[in-house]
Order: structure tokens, then sequence, then C-alpha cells
């Protein structure tokens, strides 16, 4: 079973862990709210989890252009 994080505005692969066993508390998994939750992680049907997060370019995006944060994409 894989953990695998990706950039929820541009797609890209951010990382991947392989568990057998998911300690969710040291994920941080416990601070999202339960709607957040549904939001963020997908399970698939092959065990694996799919996280959707912000990978450091779109962060950086976002922070030098702020009104971004109004567009629903803002990658063309």
């Amino acid at each position: 079973m894989a953990i695998v994080y990706s950039c929820n505005h541009c797609g890209n692969q951010i990382g991947q862990l392989e568990q057998k066993v998911i300690d969710t508390q040291s994920l941080g998994w416990k601070e999202l709210s339960s709607d957040e939750r549904k939001e963020m992680i997908q399970y698939q049907n092959n065990g694996d989890i799919h996280i959707k997060a912000i990978c450091e370019d779109c962060q950086e995006t976002l922070e030098n252009n702020p009104h971004y944060h109004e567009l629903d994409y803002f990658i063309q």
C-alpha cells in the first residue's frame, strides 16, 4: 500500500510513502476536520491512499500572487 501526495493545483506528485501500517496521528490527519479529510484524502481500490496537498512551487506562486486565492484554477 502506498500513500501518494500530489499537488491539488498542478497535479505533480510531491512524494510517496510505502507503508503496510499507517499511523494517521503521526501523519497529522487528526488535525483535519471531517470535511477536510473528505476533500483531501482519497482511498483507491488497490489499497493506496492519495492525498491532495500543495507543492512548493504552487505555494510560492500563491504567496507571490495573493489574488490567485480567489480563482478556482490559477495554472493554465
